[in-house]
């Protein structure tokens, strides 16, 4: 037996994403991306007034809430975009993908946006799968977007989700 099950159930909790938050979260997208994005990048999206960000944490062995995932979104008038998102390789599949997007998804239907917009490889079958699931739909292709990953050369999937 895992001696460390309790921690794999712990529940998630999302919150607000603090500046504070930076270097562990560019050390998430580093694990999830080809391209990560560093600590001072993540802080300068942060201090953005358009952006906000959602941390998903989960309770370690000394009591501390580790972040897991985090995600980041853009607000412009009644839209949003999902600048990124990503979750710790060890936590995937656990629903912390679909925790960081309904919470998301509760504070833009609180400020009246309307739709969400996101870009997606389109070889990421499990990120297909999610989106799918939380009502978005795709609306464009950027083809051969992406030169990098597990599907270099793929097409970038404009998806959109509406909330009002």
């Amino acid at each position: 037996m895992n001696p460390f099950w309790w921690w794999a159930s712990a529940p998630i909790a999302v919150e607000e994403a603090e500046l504070d938050d930076a270097p562990e979260l560019a050390a998430i997208h580093g694990e999830s991306f080809p391209y990560e994005w560093t600590a001072e990048e993540i802080s300068a999206l942060l201090r953005d007034r358009t952006v906000f960000g959602m941390v998903a944490r989960r309770a370690n062995l000394f009591g501390t809430r580790s972040p897991v995932g985090f995600i980041l979104m853009r607000v412009a008038a009644d839209e949003a975009e999902i600048l990124t998102i990503a979750v710790s390789p060890r936590q995937r599949g656990r629903g912390c993908g679909r925790a960081l997007v309904e919470a998301a998804f509760r504070r833009l239907y609180r400020d009246r946006i309307k739709a969400v917009f996101l870009e997606v490889d389109g070889g990421n079958a499990p990120a297909l799968t999610l989106y799918g699931k939380l009502g978005f739909r795709q609306v464009g292709e950027r083809k051969g977007y992406y030169r990098a990953g597990s599907t270099p050369g793929a097409s970038a999937l404009v998806m959109r989700a509406d909330l009002g």
